[in-house]
């Protein structure tokens, strides 16, 4: 019984963490259709709510001053283990195909001072942006586990998300920018 309670915790904590086995949940929003739902529901329920958050500099920055490029909105946290690993990979990507997209980092769940500190740390060269607790973004974007990337096309539509850190983002990127 103790052993059955205590994989139930686990595999809760798991969910929480918005990882499955390998670490990663992908979803395609693109590929996503319902045959009930008018062309013009789909439209705006796959246009990337906007949004405006201070930057590390504390002036404000909002989504729709990046559109006409491709946005990848990177959720992540400095305490989130998943997250710090995918920082190489990002960065590498980032310079990969400098110029054909800019990342934007939300930080969530972290202190001012932490996110700060994270971003010199680790070198991060895009912009940033913080998530307080009075932002509605998380749950705009139905953010359910760290890290998610959001790519949002130059239309400002949602193209992909991906929970986790997954090597199919990076395979995707590819994709797209070849």
């Amino acid at each position: 019984m103790i052993k059955k309670a205590f994989l139930s915790f686990m595999l809760a904590a798991i969910a929480l963490c918005g990882c499955n086995a390998s670490g990663s949940k992908e979803t395609n929003k693109a590929e996503k259709s319902d045959a009930t739902t008018e062309a013009t529901q789909q439209a705006s329920a796959d246009q990337a709510p906007d949004f405006t958050l201070n930057d590390i500099n504390g002036r404000p920055l909002s989504l729709s001053s990046l559109k006409g490029k491709y946005v990848v909105l990177d959720f992540w946290g400095s305490w989130c283990v998943w997250c710090i690993r995918g920082i190489p990979s990002m960065k590498e990507y980032y310079a990969k195909y400098a110029g054909k997209f800019e990342i934007l980092g939300i930080d969530c769940n972290d202190t001012p001072e932490k996110w700060k500190a994270a971003v010199k740390e680790y070198e991060l060269p895009w912009l940033h942006v913080y998530c307080d607790e009075t932002s509605t973004v998380l749950a705009d974007y139905k953010i359910q586990g760290f890290p998610t990337k959001v790519v949002v096309g130059p239309d400002g539509h949602i193209i992909k998300t991906i929970v986790g850190e997954d090597p199919a983002f990076y395979d995707f990127l590819d994709e797209l920018f070849k």
